[in-house]
């Protein structure tokens, strides 16, 4: 839900539902980073309430769109960390991997070095 001015859409408020200080932070981080933002901000009218409040104040461009510009801006950077998230991971594992057979080769190795040993002949 946006509240702004009918005369003025260089500021707005913009209210998001069911959202807390984790998306308001970063919405309100990736806002100020925007050079056509003067006022980036966010509050929670109440702790009980599952809502936040994000005003935008601009230098003349309409809120509306930078407010949309940095949503998607905050969507991009989200995509950017879950790819080399993903791929961390999948390295991980691959790692992981190659270290669990490589160890089990060495088992390997090392029951047939000392399954060659006559013990009982000595």
């Amino acid at each position: 839900m946006e509240h702004g001015s009918f005369k003025d859409n260089s500021h707005a408020t913009f209210t998001l539902g069911e959202e807390d200080h984790t998306l308001a932070n970063a919405v309100r981080f990736v806002l100020n980073q925007d050079p056509r933002v003067t006022v980036g901000a966010y509050t929670i009218p109440h702790p009980s309430l599952e809502k936040v409040n994000i005003r935008v104040q601009t230098t003349g461009d309409p809120a509306k769109e930078v407010f949309k510009d940095a949503c998607q801006e905050l969507m991009q950077m989200n995509r950017h960390v879950r790819s080399v998230f993903d791929k961390a991971v999948t390295e991980y594992k691959a790692e992981e991997e190659r270290k669990v057979k490589k160890a089990a080769e060495e088992l390997q190795r090392q029951r047939e070095l000392f399954g060659s040993m006559d013990i009982e002949s000595n």
